[in-house]
């Protein structure tokens, strides 16, 4: 009973940030989207320049724009991929750079969803008790 519960009121919230409902489920909403908005956009231009670096050199697993679109995805996502890692100086590079950036994104949702719940508790708390 407790957990049906605790899933109903986190879908709640869940719809709640989708609809935007209060100005702090906007605020989450808006940081959520322009995450992953300059997320695919990271991506898009880091499969590019990966695939630009590494096409032509010996013994890369590159070799196709696709190739270079899954291993920054997979990079970006978990920080590994099956695919070698890069063997030009640039796209070694580039890999650092796809890190940091992916630990940063990692931060930022953290401190997102952090200060979202902060401001819920406190709204919740501040908020008149249904009988």
């Amino acid at each position: 009973m407790y957990m049906f519960h605790v899933l109903s009121e986190m879908t709640a919230e869940v719809r709640d940030v989708l609809r935007a409902r209060t100005p702090t489920h906007g605020r989450l909403r808006d940081r959520l989207l322009a995450i992953a908005v300059v997320t695919v956009g990271v991506d898009a231009t880091c499969a590019i320049l990966a695939f630009v670096f590494e096409h032509h050199q010996k013994q890369t697993q590159i070799k196709s724009l696709g190739s270079a679109l899954f291993w920054t995805t997979t990079q970006l996502l978990t920080v590994s991929s099956n695919i070698q890692n890069p063997i030009s100086f640039p796209g070694r590079v580039l890999d650092v750079l796809m890190e940091a950036y992916a630990i940063t994104v990692i931060g930022s949702l953290a401190g997102a969803l952090g200060a979202f719940l902060v401001k819920r508790g406190e709204e919740l708390d501040t908020a008149p008790k249904r009988a």
